[in-house]
């Protein structure tokens, strides 16, 4: 077990740098994977004691280039149609007992967002992903990398092939946290840390070297140990106080070996960095922080470097 409680003091030392989960803005298009990811909000917010706001932007694509009078006859159209689904989501009962506010919102979704999350000062914004193919992706783009690769907080998205069946409360026994020492890998290893503690969490570092070239066992032994020890530099101060993670450095493909590593260890929740990008920021094809996401069956935490 990874989890050796230290005698109080100590932990407290530990307890008072914890991360601060009590304001989380969730996306919505009120599509079946928007409503998984609701559903993923509402039980953080019920362990963190947090509150959820609840957000919908409407983008001008449909209108922006038709005739006023249809662009206006369309924009209500759309306008009633959010409408419509707020109300569905408040009547179904799902946020009953959790604090919430309704933000909805006109315009481009990365920038409204972007204003939102500083105006109301969001600890960790939560989004659901369709999971579109490379061709899609290009043309049409990804709204939840885009908003994982500019977001100063935290992203936890959850994607296609996460399983719908989501507890009244988060219970994360097992946390994968896949670093490939980027800047901001010190700010995701927090997380990582913060959370397995709240949750009394099995936690595993991995690294993955992407090289096709051979090794000799002692190379590949040398390898392992120096990348141990870096991952091992990641731990914030006094951790090794209540904590035994697990450390592994394997040799492949990144995302085949996150995602292999995710279901060996029964993962309930990745944590990796991401790299931050502004100009297409969710068209670019192949990336391994959207690759991974899409193909999780577990939701995952990104956190810009």
């Amino acid at each position: 077990m990874p989890q050796v409680m230290e005698p109080k003091e100590k932990a407290k030392t530990v307890q008072n740098k914890m991360v601060s989960l009590t304001k989380i803005l969730v996306t919505t298009d009120f599509s079946e994977v928007s409503d998984h990811a609701l559903d993923y909000a509402i039980a953080m917010a019920k362990r963190y004691d947090a509150r959820i706001y609840l957000t919908h932007v409407i983008t001008p694509d449909p209108f922006q280039f038709a005739e006023p009078q249809l662009a206006q006859a369309t924009y209500e159209k759309v306008r009633q149609a959010a409408e419509e689904g707020i109300t569905d989501i408040l009547i179904s009962g799902k946020l009953r007992g959790v604090p919430h506010e309704v933000l909805m919102e006109e315009g481009n979704v990365w920038a409204t967002l972007e204003k939102l999350i500083a105006e109301h000062e969001i600890d960790l914004v939560v989004a659901g992903t369709h999971g579109r193919g490379k061709v899609q992706k290009i043309l049409i783009g990804s709204v939840a990398e885009e908003i994982f690769r500019q977001s100063d907080s935290p992203v936890l998205t959850v994607g296609p092939l996460v399983k719908d069946t989501v507890k009244k409360e988060v219970e994360l026994k097992n946390i994968l946290f896949a670093t490939d020492f980027g800047p901001g890998a010190e700010k995701a290893a927090a997380y990582a840390f913060s959370l397995a503690q709240e949750h009394g969490a099995h936690l595993t570092l991995l690294h993955v070297i992407e090289s096709a070239a051979a090794y000799t066992e002692e190379s590949v032994a040398r390898q392992r140990e120096s990348n141990v020890v870096r991952m091992k530099q990641l731990m914030p101060a006094g951790t090794e106080n209540w904590c035994k993670p697990e450390f592994r450095v394997t040799f492949g493909a990144a995302v085949e070996e996150i995602l292999l590593a995710t279901r060996e260890s029964k993962t309930d929740l990745i944590v990796m960095g991401a790299k931050p990008r502004k100009s297409l920021a969710g068209h670019v094809p192949l990336t391994i922080a959207y690759n991974v996401v899409i193909k999780a069956p577990c939701p995952v935490l990104t956190v810009r470097g």
